[in-house]
């Protein structure tokens, strides 16, 4: 039985070059980042040749991007910092937002140490504008915006500047997500109005432990690792080296590839999209999903009526028959409570229909889609 893995927005395939790239930096260049002999500099050099690297794909400076081992590490240090370092007391986000946000800024309200409201979403999971208007109103304080470029569940995309300058007009700091679009979309934040933003590179084909923040010079987060001097001291811990040259090497790859990758997976989309319209008449798209211009040509999050007993079974089936999607984040595959994204967006009764995450990346192909609408239609049909 052969594989399909479409299951890309949890993480992606590491590219063989990418591999490549990390043995020859395992081998040769183990030294110590933070050791002054000849091993230790030529580790060093070859961590902040990749960092100027990066800086060049997002048009920033080299002091604005600080490593980390992943996109969960960064939101919590970028929340801890504008808590403890820049005196934020006052957030605003949305109740989709992944836990990697709403997690830290719980656990300060719970303290009673911030204010957190939520904005209001429509049915598609856009921001309520004008909500978030009248929340950055609210006081003269000090407030921090945390909105997610892409969502991860839906695919719906926000739109970065108009978000940016409605915070700049009222003086407000904008912390973005951008796990989901850094490598799949072309992100200058030199002129984007996000005064932070992060990364993740095992979700554009890059190694796992490792992913960066983009913090805008005037913003410094102060220490969130105590223990060393690395990274201008906010996050201390000796650096992994080859990971950062292999997430370096993956979005050299990314951007090099974008225009052409982009229009194959907007293709292998709309293909799924016709294929799934064609099988199953009364299908029913979450969110802005089918629309290829509102959401990320990397996701599809489609709700197919079935039996209530089907519908408990569905992802057991999918998984014995070779096909890898999720039923939302992989961060919550474990929760009871199902997707907090599709519960808030959802009603009781549509959630009864299970929600499908599909995503992509450009080693599918139009015959997976045709096996993976041809293995829903026989589970259906038995």
């Amino acid at each position: 039985m052969s594989l399909i893995y479409l299951d890309n927005a949890a993480t992606t395939h590491t590219h063989p070059e990418v591999i490549k790239e990390m043995n020859s930096i395992l081998c040769d260049f183990y030294g110590n980042p933070s050791s002054l002999h000849s091993v230790g500099r030529s580790a060093k050099a070859k961590l902040e040749h990749s960092r100027k690297k990066i800086c060049e794909y997002f048009s920033v400076s080299s002091q604005e991007i600080i490593f980390t081992s992943c996109g969960t590490e960064a939101d919590n240090m970028i929340i801890d910092g504008a808590f403890n370092h820049l005196g934020i007391k006052h957030f605003i986000t949305s109740p989709i937002e992944h836990h990697a946000v709403l997690g830290p800024l719980k656990n300060l309200k719970r303290k009673g140490y911030i204010r957190l409201d939520f904005l209001k979403i429509n049915e598609y999971g856009l921001p309520d504008f004008e909500d978030l208007k009248r929340l950055l109103s609210t006081s003269d304080e000090m407030k921090m915006v945390s909105l997610m470029h892409v969502n991860n569940e839906l695919g719906t995309i926000i739109d970065l500047y108009k978000v940016g300058k409605l915070c700049k007009s009222h003086n407000a700091l904008f912390h973005s997500d951008t796990v989901q679009s850094v490598g799949h979309f072309k992100l200058n934040f030199d002129k984007l109005p996000v005064d932070f933003a992060v990364a993740s590179a095992h979700k554009f084909h890059g190694p796992k432990g490792i992913g960066f923040i983009y913090a805008c010079k005037k913003n410094k987060l102060g220490s969130f690792i105590y223990g060393g001097e690395q990274e201008r001291g906010m996050r201390a811990g000796t650096e992994a080296v080859h990971n950062i040259v292999g997430m370096e090497r993956a979005l050299e790859i990314a951007h090099k590839n974008l225009k052409k990758d982009v229009e194959y997976l907007k293709n292998l989309k709309s293909y799924c999209l016709k294929k799934i319209n064609e099988e199953f008449p009364n299908v029913i798209y979450n969110g802005l999903s089918d629309n290829l211009f509102a959401s990320s040509h990397t996701i599809l999050s489609v709700r197919i009526p079935m039996s209530i007993s089907k519908a408990k079974l569905l992802s057991m089936h999918m998984d014995l028959k070779g096909v890898c999607c999720s039923r939302g984040s992989a961060c919550q595959s474990g929760s009871d409570s199902g997707s907090h994204v599709m519960n808030e967006i959802l009603t009781e009764e549509q959630n009864q229909t299970p929600s499908i995450r599909l995503s992509f990346s450009t080693h599918n192909t139009k015959q997976e889609i045709d096996k993976l609408v041809n293995i829903l239609r026989e589970y259906i049909d038995s």
